[in-house]
């Protein structure tokens, strides 16, 4: 699996905005906000100060560079990249697509919406939303929600992402991901939802070529691919 190593450029986090957000009557921080229990039905409906998620721009912003860096990559920005995303999003910003230059790695698609916030299409069958939802109950920060963008980035191209479908007589879409430095991993499946039976059938001709999972991305080395 080929991973970067020396004589390439390692990831370093932007830094978030020094802004510290509270939420309720007695000011507690986000992400600590429920430590006595759980949150309360009406927190579901509620998203108070989104502006704690402005930092992940420049975050996916970081990741996009660092992968132009690292592998052997084609990047292509433009808003109508947008449609990679399984479900239309009403508030796009900006779109960037990742191809690595191997066809059994998994392309990446960066939407940045006004959220503000980001999803990243990973693969053919997979929208990973970040912040997940940013409503109070979920109690999400920007530096939780980093961390999940960049577990997703470099565990995709560092080859630890795999998509499966269908899976079962229920025909569900399944994926597993590993973090890129062993940290952990994790896993989901669930049923399709509306998405167009074509895109399906596409996606599981294109998911038997790589039945044991994405591979990892080339390296770039001297403009050349390194495999």
């Amino acid at each position: 699996m080929p991973v970067p190593a020396s004589g390439h450029p390692v990831y370093i986090r932007p830094s978030l905005p020094d802004v510290r957000y509270f939420s309720g009557a007695d000011a507690r921080r986000y992400g600590g906000r429920w430590d006595g229990g759980g949150p309360p039905q009406e927190a579901y409906e509620v998203v108070s100060n989104p502006g704690r998620f402005a930092g992940l721009h420049a975050i996916a912003d970081a990741l996009i560079s660092h992968l132009e860096g690292t592998y052997a990559i084609d990047v292509r920005e433009d808003p109508a990249l947008a449609g990679d995303l399984l479900l239309p999003h009403p508030d796009v910003r900006r779109a960037v697509r990742l191809t690595p230059h191997h066809a059994g790695a998994a392309p990446l698609t960066f939407v940045f919406t006004g959220f503000p916030g980001v999803i990243v299409h990973a693969g053919v069958l997979h929208d990973f939303p970040f912040p997940a939802c940013g409503c109070d109950a979920c109690d999400e920060t920007s530096e939780s929600t980093a961390d999940r963008l960049e577990m997703l980035v470099l565990g995709v191209a560092a080859g630890g992402y795999a998509e499966r479908y269908p899976v079962g007589r229920r025909h569900q879409l399944e994926y597993v991901l590993a973090a890129a430095d062993g940290s952990g991993s994790e896993s989901g499946c669930g049923e399709p939802g509306p998405i167009d039976g074509g895109r399906l059938g596409e996606a599981a001709a294109r998911l038997r070529d790589v039945a044991v999972g994405w591979g990892a991305w080339p390296l770039r080395k001297a403009g050349r691919m390194v495999t």
